[in-house]
């Protein structure tokens, strides 16, 4: 949960927190939380599919994939990706300490 972790990145309109799910050191998807940003433009996001970008892909990778902004909603996808990869480096550096 990116809720505390980016309160630094933001959107169009706000933060854009995301919820990414982990196990095995693969992600297994990637949930928007509550936000401010404009439903038309966040649900274009959704359409093309951003949020599946990372399924699948071990973190280690996942961590570094560039993955590209959806036209016509190019800030909020772009903090969404940040978002991403912020809650992604959290869990790869939190599992190091084990």
């Amino acid at each position: 949960n990116t809720t505390t972790l980016a309160t630094d990145i933001e959107g169009y309109v706000g933060c854009t927190p995301m919820k990414v799910y982990i196990k095995g050191d693969k992600v297994l998807r990637v949930e928007a939380l509550e936000n401010e940003e404009t439903p038309k433009y966040f649900d274009l996001m959704v359409s093309k599919d951003l949020l599946k970008k990372w399924n699948g892909m071990p973190v280690k990778t996942a961590e570094k994939c560039k993955v590209d902004a959806v036209t016509g909603a190019t800030v909020s996808s772009e903090a969404v990706i940040e978002n991403v990869r912020r809650g992604i480096s959290y869990y790869i550096y939190a599992n190091k300490k084990k």
